[in-house]
């Protein structure tokens, strides 16, 4: 059963911008380590980091809780499975909100997909709950 779902579209332009005014102060804050090294390794950075923003704003919108209530960005973080699919590690708050809404007996999966057309990043995330 499905019991979250969440998209979001992000500006690489704002991102880029933001990069150049903020740099690691806007990365360390939004991004985990994971994230930061992966997309600091692509040519296009800008690019990398609005997916991977979209991608946190569309966990966060599937959760419920949007960035409050003990979410916050570094909770969320886009992993690649070993087939190269992308997917969302939570931690700390927002593993705790996941936990609350998985109904007892399920187990949660987080499909996501991402993708670009410059100047745009988009991010779709579905939250499912799967019989253990």
């Amino acid at each position: 059963m499905i019991v979250g779902i969440g998209s979001d579209l992000s500006d690489i332009r704002r991102i880029q911008r933001s990069l150049e005014r903020f740099g690691a102060r806007f990365t360390n804050r939004i991004f985990t380590e994971l994230e930061r090294t992966r997309s600091d390794r692509k040519t296009d950075r800008a690019s990398s980091y609005a997916k991977r923003f979209a991608a946190k704003e569309a966990c966060a919108k599937a959760l419920g809780t949007g960035m409050r209530a003990g979410v916050f960005w570094r909770d969320m973080g886009v992993v690649n499975m070993r087939s190269g699919q992308p997917t969302m590690a939570l931690t700390g708050g927002a593993l705790k909100r996941l936990e609350s809404m998985t109904p007892e007996g399920f187990r949660a999966v987080i499909h996501l997909s991402l993708t670009d057309d410059h100047p745009y990043a988009q991010a779709f995330v579905i939250i499912e709950a799967l019989p253990i």
